[in-house]
C-alpha cells in the first residue's frame, strides 16, 4: 500500500474506527438515489504563523483542524456538506445530500478514466515539529538585521513565517482511493524607508512544499535585499506618465498578469458555462504565434504543485496556448464529464468544508528568443514593469486594472528613472495578441502566490520571460 494512503488512514480513519468497506457502504448509499458521482473528502491541517516588528514577535498562531466533505453530483449540480466531526454518524448523516440532487431516469454519463498515481514531487515530513519555534524565531531576527543594515534609510521592518502540514485522503464511487501529505512554508518580509519627508514600502519573501530550512542566510539576503531595493527605488521615483505605450514586463512574478486576466478564462467551469472570452475557441488564435502557455502542477517542491488534486486525480502539464493557438482548457472531474474533455488534474478546494472546482497550479508562458536587453533596446518611449501589487480582473471579459510596484520609463531603449503610480489597463485576449517580444529569461516567481476564486483561496505559481506589448493603456499620476 502507498505509504501516503497508509499515513492517512491511520491519521484520519483509524483513530474513528472507520474502515474502507464502511466508505464503500456509505458511496454505494448515496449512488443508490440515482446520482452519477459521489466523493468523500477528509482533510487534517496543522499550522502555525510568526509575525516579528522592531526585534519582537508581536503575533503568533497554531492551529488544528480536521474535517470531511461529502459530495453528490448529478449532471451539472452538486449537493455537498461536510463536518468537522470525522465518524460514521457524520458521515452517515452528511450523505442524505444525494437525496437532494436525485432525480429519475437519469442519463448517466460515462465512466472517466483516472490515472494511476505515482508522483511524489515533495517530501511528506512535517516542517512544523522539524524545526523548534526558538530557530523559527531567529530566521526572523536575521532577515529583520540583514534589511536594517542594507540602508540607513529603513526605518520599520516587519517579517512573518508560516508553515502548514497537510495529509488529505479521498475516495469515490469508483472505488479510486488516493492520499497525499502536503508541506508548506512561507517567509514575508515588508520594509519602509524614509527619505527627505517621503516614506516608501518594499516588500519581498518565499517559500515552497518543503521544510523553514530551506530559508538559508543566503535566501535570507536575497529576500530582504528585494525588499530594500524596492522601497529605496521608489523614494526617487517620478510621477508615472499616463496614456497609450510600449509596455515591457519582467520575468517572474509579472506573471500574475497572465495568470488573473488570461488564467482563469481558461478554467472548465466558467468555459461549460460560456461565460469566458475563450469559450468555444480551442484550435483558433488567440495569441501572438510565439506565445505558449502551460499549467504545470508537476514541479518539484513548488507552492502551487501537487501529487494529486482535491478529487485524487493526478497532475499534470497541460498546454493552454501553443504558438498562440488554443488548445485546451483546466478540468476537474465534474467539468470534463459535462464537455467530454479529459481530466487534467486540476480539480481544487480550500478545505474540506469547500466544494472542488478547476483552479490553476503553477502558470506560466514559456521563453522566447530575445534577451531583455534586446526587449528593453527596441523601446522608444514605454514602461518597463518590473514587479506587481494588487489589481482587479474581470473573467467574463478579461478587462483588468494591475498597479506597478516597481516600474521604470524608458526612452531610446534605455531605463531613465523610476516611476510611481503606474496601473496597467488592459484586457486579457486583447494583450496576447500584442505581444511582440519574449524574452529568454523565464522565471517562476518566488513562492507567494494565493489566487481566489468564489471566496477559496489557494496556493499558486506564476511565471513568464520578459515580454514587450505593443500598446497597453497607462493610468499615471503625472
Amino acid at each position: 500500500m502507498d505509504h501516503k494512503i497508509a499515513h492517512a488512514k491511520d491519521l484520519l480513519l483509524a483513530q474513528s474506527g472507520i474502515e474502507i468497506h464502511d466508505l464503500n457502504k456509505i458511496l454505494d448509499g448515496m449512488m443508490s438515489y440515482g446520482v452519477d458521482y459521489a466523493d468523500l473528502y477528509f482533510q487534517y491541517t496543522k499550522s502555525e504563523y510568526w509575525g516579528l516588528e522592531e526585534g519582537q514577535v508581536k503575533s503568533g498562531s497554531f492551529s488544528i483542524d480536521q474535517g470531511v466533505g461529502v459530495r453528490a453530483v448529478n449532471k451539472d449540480k452538486s449537493a455537498f456538506a461536510y463536518s468537522d466531526d470525522i465518524s460514521i454518524e457524520a458521515l452517515l448523516s452528511s450523505s442524505n445530500i444525494a437525496k437532494a440532487i436525485a432525480s429519475k431516469n437519469i442519463n448517466h454519463s460515462q465512466k472517466l478514466n483516472h490515472p494511476k498515481i505515482i508522483a511524489n514531487l515533495y517530501s511528506p515530513k512535517d516542517p512544523l515539529s522539524a524545526m523548534p519555534a526558538e530557530t523559527k524565531i531567529n530566521i526572523l531576527e536575521k532577515i529583520e538585521n540583514y534589511a536594517k543594515k542594507m540602508d540607513e534609510r529603513i526605518t520599520k521592518v516587519t517579517a512573518s513565517i508560516a508553515g502548514e502540514y497537510e495529509v488529505i485522503f479521498v475516495i469515490n464511487n469508483e472505488q479510486k482511493i488516493a492520499a497525499d501529505i502536503r508541506p508548506l512554508v512561507r517567509l514575508s518580509i515588508n520594509v519602509i524607508a524614509e527619505s527627505n519627508g517621503k516614506r516608501e514600502q518594499g516588500s519581498s519573501g518565499g517559500g515552497g512544499r518543503f521544510g523553514f530550512e530551506y530559508f538559508s542566510d543566503e535566501i535570507l539576503k536575497q529576500y530582504a535585499h528585494e525588499a530594500v531595493h524596492q522601497a529605496t527605488t521608489n523614494l526617487n521615483a517620478k510621477p508615472a506618465p499616463a496614456g497609450s505605450m510600449t509596455v515591457v514586463l519582467g520575468p517572474g512574478w509579472p506573471g500574475i498578469l497572465l495568470h488573473e486576466a488570461i488564467g482563469h478564462g481558461l478554467e472548465g467551469d466558467f468555459n461549460r458555462k460560456g461565460s469566458s472570452a475563450f469559450s468555444n475557441k480551442i484550435g483558433t488564435q488567440v495569441a501572438a504565434k510565439d506565445i505558449t502557455v502551460v499549467d504545470d502542477g508537476t514541479i518539484k517542491d513548488r507552492r502551487g504543485s501537487l501529487n494529486i488534486d482535491d478529487e485524487g486525480n493526478e497532475t499534470q502539464r497541460t498546454v493552454l496556448i501553443e504558438n498562440g493557438v488554443l488548445k485546451g482548457y483546466l478540468q476537474d472531474t465534474l467539468n470534463a464529464r459535462l464537455m467530454n474533455m479529459p481530466i487534467t488534474g486540476n480539480a481544487r478546494r480550500e478545505s474540506y468544508a469547500h466544494l472542488p472546482m478547476p483552479r490553476m497550479t503553477n502558470t506560466y508562458m514559456l521563453n522566447g528568443t530575445r534577451t531583455s536587453d534586446e526587449i528593453i533596446k527596441s523601446v522608444q518611449k514605454g514602461i518597463y514593469a518590473v514587479n506587481f501589487g494588487g489589481g482587479q480582473v474581470d473573467i467574463t471579459s478579461g478587462k483588468f486594472v494591475f498597479s506597478a510596484a516597481e516600474a521604470w520609463m524608458i526612452e531610446d531603449g534605455k531605463l531613465l528613472y523610476p516611476v510611481k503610480g503606474a496601473t496597467l489597463i488592459g484586457n486579457g485576449p486583447e494583450v496576447l495578441k500584442k505581444v511582440s517580444m519574449i524574452g529568454n529569461d523565464m522565471s517562476l516567481d518566488s513562492g507567494v502566490g494565493t489566487c481566489g476564486k468564489e471566496g477559496q483561496s489557494v496556493p499558486v505559481g506564476v511565471g513568464q520571460p520578459t515580454i514587450k506589448i505593443d500598446g497597453l493603456v497607462i493610468g499615471g499620476t503625472a
